[in-house]
């Protein structure tokens, strides 16, 4: 479908819904009423969550349309609205996909130990993120030292000295070293 299409049809719920599903991105092109209609929403962030950006901020603040984006794609976190981003359930299912995604978590989830846990499985920097006293926790630190090799001079400057002096912790800075 050409853009030129969509754009001249940006009203037309049928040639939206067939835009979205080739590229959800479409979604930029559409009138604000099929911006803000979940059925064409969820099609575009199915294809593309990327594409939640373009929603209406009515339906970047519907859990179910941000659970559909972030299942795939964590870091779309960045377009939800204030009550989501201190959501549990969405923001652990971000930070699952892309630990980035606890940047833009409450300031409460930042707190979370559960959270923080899951988001520095998979990027052990962003603890940098975390409340001090989930940064402060012994499980929390090693698994992000753990995390990447790369990440382990930052972390150590993120722990305070009790954490740092830790057996465990110890233990998993040697680890790296070998």
């Amino acid at each position: 479908m050409d853009i030129d299409e969509i754009k001249n049809n940006s009203d037309n719920k049928d040639v939206i819904n067939q835009a979205v599903r080739e590229s959800g991105l479409y979604l930029e092109f559409a009138a604000p009423e099929l911006q803000d209609d979940k059925e064409i929403v969820l099609s575009a962030v199915q294809q593309n969550p990327g594409a939640l950006e373009f929603a209406s901020d009515r339906l970047k603040d519907d859990k179910d349309v941000l659970l559909q984006s972030v299942q795939n794609v964590g870091w779309v976190m960045c377009y939800a609205s204030d009550r989501l981003r201190a959501d549990r359930d969405v923001v652990l299912q971000a930070v699952k996909n892309d630990g980035q995604a606890l940047y833009y978590a409450s300031k409460e989830l930042r707190n979370d130990k559960e959270v923080v846990l899951e988001a520095v499985k998979n990027k052990g920097i962003i603890l940098k993120y975390a409340s001090a006293s989930v940064r402060s926790d012994v499980d929390v630190a090693v698994t992000a030292l753990m995390q990447n090799k790369k990440t382990a001079s930052y972390v150590k400057g993120c722990l305070n000295p009790e954490v740092l002096d830790n057996e465990e912790v110890q233990n998993a800075l040697k680890s790296l070293e070998e």
